[in-house]
């Protein structure tokens, strides 16, 4: 186990952090510093047909061992990290044979990472986490799903007598601001289907995600003198202040779960004169993801009604855009993939998971480009944030579960149907 603790923590030293204010793709350039490690180091274990285009996607082949036809399958992960907390100077913590007590990650800022608060954490005890030092995120998300299929493919080069059919593996940059499967050559991966390895814990199989918008709202304002302000000034802070106390009470993300939606204000800059507001919206249900983004709609254009006379024209200005939609949709008809994957885990004595996704993959994107693609867990916890942990026995998992589904697929029809 070692040696997939060691690969990990080779990626996730590197800092990928993605940008959302960026236009190129990859977002970042930062991000072709681990490309490129991927690139050789796929090369170096023995994959085929290692390719890396021009916007950093990278692609590559494990070739049939078996005579029969089997359907070609492909296994995704992304190697950006949130910008939503640090990605820089990451140094992972290793705990052994976890106690399942407090873990201080940084005395000297007195940052703990206590099974108190994060109750996940006592699942684990005897195994060996890995952390945060407690200043920036691991990167976990999703540095664990590629550290995964990387010693998969690595552990069925070396051992020839496990049959498989072909394999497609593709790794992707910017994933985490939306963009991971914008510029994804679906014709040229050539697969079937194929499957994420980006979700959580231990057991994780979805099929269901979010249907996602993002908003970008611009609050106008006056500014006044304060002693001379009376009728003249309009802070436009106090009117996207009045914006989100339009918002539904108990709709954010920290009120809800399961399939519950929500309204996320996530980044809010201001002065008087101009009041820049960015939020997302979620759910599940098509429809009541139509209705959320009306309500916006409405709201703006009821402040903007109140400020008409005022103002002389719009005082808010409102930009929405879909994002990514629930690939449900798209995976039902082929429920089977999910059937080999929820299989594959059983064989190897875990009890899958099947949940929807409060969140978003480059699958959901995939699917809707003609790739159907569920995601699977990659093991660790508390994304985006100073507490992310991972277990490396978690990542060891993962790793069983692609090459059972391998295994599994290369069966031929009586497992697939």
């Amino acid at each position: 186990m070692q040696h997939i603790i060691d690969r990990f923590i080779s990626y996730v030293i590197i800092d990928t952090e993605s940008d959302s204010n960026s236009e190129t793709t990859p977002s970042t350039q930062k991000q072709w510093t681990l490309a490129h490690k991927l690139v050789d180091e796929l090369k170096a274990i023995g994959m085929q047909d290692v390719t890396i285009d021009d916007k950093s996607y990278i692609m590559a082949t494990l070739p049939s061992n078996v005579a029969h036809e089997v359907p070609i399958i492909g296994f995704i992960s992304h190697f950006d990290t949130s910008p939503d907390f640090c990605g820089a100077n990451v140094k992972p913590q290793i705990v052994r044979n976890y106690d399942g007590k407090d873990i201080v990650l940084n005395p000297d800022k007195n940052i703990v990472l206590s099974p108190s608060y994060f109750k996940d954490l006592l699942q684990y005890k005897g195994q060996t986490l890995i952390t945060t030092d407690g200043t920036t995120l691991l990167g976990a998300d999703d540095k664990a799903g590629i550290t995964e299929i990387v010693t998969a493919m690595e552990f069925l080069i070396n051992n020839p007598e496990i049959k498989h059919g072909k394999i497609r593996i593709g790794f992707t940059p910017d994933e985490e601001i939306g963009r991971g499967a914008h510029h994804f050559d679906v014709d040229k991966f050539g697969a079937e289907w194929a499957y994420t390895m980006d979700g959580s814990q231990v057991g994780e199989l979805e099929y269901e995600n979010f249907n996602a918008a993002g908003a970008k709202i611009t609050f106008k304002g006056k500014s006044v003198h304060p002693g001379y302000a009376k009728g003249k000034m309009i802070n436009s802070m106090l009117i996207a202040n009045d914006f989100i106390n339009e918002l539904p009470s108990g709709e954010t993300p920290e009120e809800t779960k399961g399939y519950e939606g929500f309204f996320h204000v996530h980044h809010i800059t201001g002065s008087i004169e101009e009041t820049v507001l960015e939020l997302i919206i979620r759910d599940h249900n098509k429809k009541k993801f139509e209705r959320r983004k009306e309500l916006i709609e409405k709201i703006v254009r009821k402040i903007n009604k109140k400020f008409a006379k005022q103002f002389g024209e719009d005082i808010v200005i409102t930009e929405i855009k879909d994002q990514y939609y629930n690939m449900k949709e798209k995976v039902l008809p082929v429920k089977h993939i999910v059937d080999i994957a929820e299989k594959a885990m059983k064989e190897i004595g875990i009890k899958p998971l099947i949940k929807p996704i409060r969140g978003g993959t480059d699958g959901s994107q995939l699917s809707y480009k003609g790739l159907p693609c569920p995601n699977i867990f990659a093991g660790g916890h508390n994304f985006h944030g100073k507490y992310e942990y991972i277990p490396a026995e978690s990542m060891q998992k993962a790793v069983e579960v692609i090459v059972k589904i391998a295994e599994l697929t290369a069966l031929g029809d009586s497992i697939i149907k």
